[in-house]
């Protein structure tokens, strides 16, 4: 399933349990509780998201979500911000550079499911593990990125660099941090006509996502790294973004 399925955690209304709007780490915590049996996931579960912004612009985002039910559940929540550094109305995304930590992917069916198998990205149009123009390849891969990355330096849930995204119109640099094993690296292929900010009007690659993740269909591919809660155990998931001029 994508997103959780029809009525994933982006489609339900979250409390705000907790805010801090002054000081040195302005604050906000989203709560939710997500009931055994939700879109078909065993198992009851708290979720939080907190936000929050540090100096010399950084933000944290650190997913929680702690098992409070009798069932064993999976658990990979991802977040799903579009990104475009050059502003919202500077068109695609294609010019901007970036470089991905990861030596390998996972492969995907023509249904956009992963076979199971972890490939080098050396010699393939994904390799990125040296700083590369998103669009350089756009005549191998017409339609754009949208695939998991088996992200280097997985050690006992540390975090480590992911990638960094450059905008040489803009001069901003954002650098991505997790403790997650996967990223999914997505160009805006299926954004069609949405009108958006001022009334601007975004189509295909009007902005991508970086999605660290557990690798998508982990459940059912065993050589893939698990993210399954037991009871009363807890699921932790943290995104570091800094953000530079050059």
């Amino acid at each position: 399933m994508l997103h959780g399925g029809p009525k994933g955690y982006a489609d339900v209304v979250w409390e705000v349990t907790k805010y801090q709007n002054k000081g040195h780490k302005p604050h906000i915590v989203f709560s939710y509780h997500s009931f055994d049996g939700e879109e078909g996931f065993p198992g009851e579960i708290l979720v939080t998201v907190r936000y929050t912004l540090l100096a010399e612009n950084q933000v944290t985002v650190v997913m929680k979500a702690k098992n409070i039910g009798n069932k064993a559940t999976p658990v990979n929540i991802a977040n799903h911000a579009y990104w475009n550094l050059g502003g919202h109305q500077s068109g695609d995304i294609l010019s901007e550079k970036i470089q991905i930590f990861a030596s390998n992917y996972t492969p995907v069916d023509s249904d956009l499911i992963p076979t199971g198998k972890i490939e080098a990205v050396k010699g393939t149009p994904f390799d990125f593990l040296k700083p590369r123009v998103i669009g350089s390849r756009s005549r191998q891969l017409p339609k754009g990125y949208d695939i998991n990355y088996a992200l280097d330096g997985v050690h006992g849930g540390k975090i480590r660099k992911a990638a960094v995204l450059q905008d040489e119109r803009s001069g901003i640099e954002m650098e991505l941090s997790t403790n997650a094993p996967g990223l999914q690296f997505y160009t805006g292929n299926m954004i069609k006509d949405v009108k958006g900010k001022d009334g601007f009007v975004y189509k295909a690659h009007a902005a991508l996502c970086l999605e660290t993740q557990w690798y998508p269909d982990y459940v059912n591919q065993p050589d893939f790294p698990q993210s399954i809660v037991e009871p009363r155990k807890n699921y932790k998931h943290v995104m570091l973004y800094k953000f530079s001029t050059h």
